[in-house]
């Protein structure tokens, strides 16, 4: 049992912010798949150092998971690709972070997005929902995550189900 779906959205709504109302413009992108895990088990691939680097090509998060703490996700030489903060954290349920690219400086231009991942235990089966916003519209972060999330999503959960990668980390020597 298995499924995905992507989405992404740049938007102009009217609606209230702090007070006051106006035009309120954002790029989306949503993921949506079911996997053959365990809430407890998405948890722990999505926040363990040794799980993420073999479906995030070899990239690793430093971070303890509590709301407030610092985070960032790092290339396996030890250089920051992102950083940002734990906004909010639901062992198994829920997780909020403010993230901002570091690496690129068109990107890192744009400011920090808010990256949610929603786990919800569906029949047999658990449902991720990664949803990554930023608040204006025609993000270049959000296109940039739009075609890294479903990569990286799809190896989460071959390895999950299989013990394997779909796409297993290439290195070349240049």
């Amino acid at each position: 049992m298995s499924s995905s779906e992507g989405h992404v959205s740049g938007k102009g709504d009217k609606g209230e912010r702090g007070g006051t109302s106006g035009a309120v413009s954002e790029s989306v992108f949503v993921y949506v798949m079911f996997m053959r895990a365990t809430p407890q088990a998405l948890w722990e691939a999505l926040t363990s150092r040794a799980f993420t680097e073999r479906y995030w090509f070899g990239m690793h998060h430093e971070c303890d998971w509590q709301a407030g703490s610092p985070w960032s996700l790092r290339f396996s030489d030890g250089r920051v690709a992102d950083s940002g903060e734990i906004v909010e954290s639901d062992v198994a349920h829920r997780l909020v972070i403010r993230w901002r690219n570091m690496f690129r400086p068109e990107l890192n231009a744009e400011g920090d997005s808010l990256c949610t991942l929603q786990i919800e235990q569906v029949e047999y089966a658990v449902k991720l929902t990664v949803t990554h916003r930023m608040e204006r519209a025609g993000s270049k972060f959000i296109e940039a995550v739009s075609g890294g999330w479903p990569r990286i999503l799809s190896n989460l959960k071959t390895l999950l189900e299989t013990g394997e990668t779909l796409m297993p980390l290439v290195t070349t020597s240049d």
